[in-house]
């Protein structure tokens, strides 16, 4: 049943953040919810530690980046739904999948925005000078030029791999 739950969950969310570039809790909030108040009914007490290590997991795997800048709220409500209803184990395994698959999706935008050769520069130069400020100047930086993509397509693909290959 969770797991029935959890696919719609994540094709509404892929769509709106795919379309919109928001994961909207009106998806999220209520997964929350039923993630906690299913694993309740079938675990009793248990239930409680299930969902919320999942909840915790969730919420701190992303809570760093979001608060840096990096992250959308959508996103984390997303991956501490996942993990309330999942629970702790398989959030943990679905963000691993997730930041990989996060990963070479950025990698694979820096290389085709051609700005492979400029990170690689701007790399080097930031250690070589110890992150200094002249670095970031020096290098071509263009406030335009910063590649986003709607995260929630990897949380998607990470989770459904989660849920076909299970952990390593």
């Amino acid at each position: 049943m969770e797991s029935i739950i959890l696919i719609i969950v994540l094709f509404i969310c892929l769509i709106t953040d795919i379309k919109k570039r928001k994961i909207f809790n009106v998806v999220t909030l209520p997964t929350i919810v039923f993630g906690f108040a299913y694993n309740i009914s079938n675990k009793g007490m248990e239930g409680i530690l299930f969902s919320g290590k999942g909840f915790l997991i969730g919420l701190g795997v992303l809570l760093i980046p979001y608060l840096l800048g990096g992250m959308g709220a959508g996103d984390v409500k997303l991956m501490t739904a996942i993990g309330t209803l999942m629970g702790a184990s398989f959030m943990f395994y679905s963000f691993i999948y997730t930041a990989l698959i996060g990963g070479v999706i950025g990698l694979l935008m820096i290389i085709k925005t051609n700005g492979l050769l400029n990170s690689i520069k701007s790399f080097l130069f930031n250690i070589v000078f110890f992150r200094s400020d002249l670095g970031s100047m020096i290098i071509l930086k263009n406030k335009n030029s910063s590649i986003s993509f709607p995260y929630g397509i990897a949380i998607a693909l990470g989770t459904f791999c989660t849920l076909i290959w299970g952990g390593f």
